[in-house]
């Protein structure tokens, strides 16, 4: 349960897409200020569960660098991928972190950040932080690349486990005793099981 509430709070505010052009600040204060927004969706109980899915989804567009990321889970598979499938695989990487982190939103029960270290090494930086949900802290880090003037969170890791790792090694399970075609398949099945189901059509 503490992995799942410091993902739902940590990775809502890191998930999906990519950054508009801005001026960039700090690691820790990029971080922080899409977390704040997060945070500030989160807490409004006035706003229905659906309503700050896609909200968070807006927000966290800011700061992801999907594309690097599914680059990065995909391994040494993604360089056999065609320009097509690539960009299809983002897509449908992208489905599956919604599925599993922001769709979750509804479990956060008012946890808060505490940024306690930053690290940059040229273009690469790391904001450590620790979540605080009662009484137990969790160490989590975001792992960021500064690309066209901006700091974008690649990576984020709970507890010393890598989103980007964990994904990586069942990635590369799948396409090693099946085929990359069936990991395909089992992240559309899972996107069209997430998906809303439309209503039966009305007989006249």
């Amino acid at each position: 349960m503490t992995r799942v509430l410091a993902m739902v709070l940590l990775s809502s505010a890191m998930t999906l897409g990519t950054a508009d052009a801005a001026e960039a600040g700090a690691p820790t204060e990029e971080v922080r200020r899409y977390t704040d927004q997060v945070q500030q969706i989160l807490d409004d109980r006035t706003i229905k569960s659906a309503d700050k899915r896609a909200a968070v989804r807006k927000v966290a567009e800011q700061v992801f660098d999907l594309r690097e990321t599914a680059r990065r889970a995909l391994g040494p598979h993604w360089t056999k991928r065609s320009p097509a499938e690539q960009q299809e695989f983002v897509e449908l990487f992208a489905d599956l972190l919604e599925q599993t982190y922001i769709g979750k939103i509804d479990l956060y029960g008012g946890e808060r950040l505490q940024y306690t270290s930053e690290a940059v090494d040229g273009d690469y930086a790391i904001v450590r932080a620790r979540v605080l949900a009662r009484q137990v802290e969790i160490p989590v880090e975001a792992r960021m690349h500064r690309r066209e003037g901006r700091w974008l969170i690649y990576d984020v890791a709970i507890e010393n486990v890598s989103l980007i790792g964990n994904y990586r090694s069942q990635f590369d399970r799948i396409i090693r005793t099946s085929s990359y075609e069936e990991l395909v398949r089992r992240l559309k099945t899972k996107r069209d099981d997430f998906l809303p189901k439309k209503p039966p059509p009305q007989r006249s």
